[in-house]
């Protein structure tokens, strides 16, 4: 069970890096675009990794959390660049 734990903060850990990347370096207005990818190489990741174990026991799961945090993560940074205008 903390090994699936590990795997869903692992992947929440990069989707916050990689929205604070994207609002840093991407030009003006266009984090948001960047915003669909990483949450897409978030939910990509939980695939690949359960498609390398070849263990489907907790895959739907594993995908809830995963894409769950991933999406309230890049909301509230959304909502971040929308406050700052």
């Amino acid at each position: 069970m903390r090994a699936r734990w590990f795997l869903v903060m692992s992947l929440w850990v990069s989707t916050a890096v990689c929205a604070v990347l994207a609002i840093a370096f991407a030009p003006e207005g266009q984090a948001f675009a960047w915003f669909g990818a990483i949450l897409a190489g978030s939910v990509a990741a939980v695939s690949l990794v359960h498609l390398i174990r070849a263990a489907p026991t907790g895959f739907v799961r594993e995908l809830v959390y995963v894409a769950g945090g991933s999406y309230l993560i890049l909301a509230l940074t959304s909502i971040y660049l929308f406050v700052k205008g």
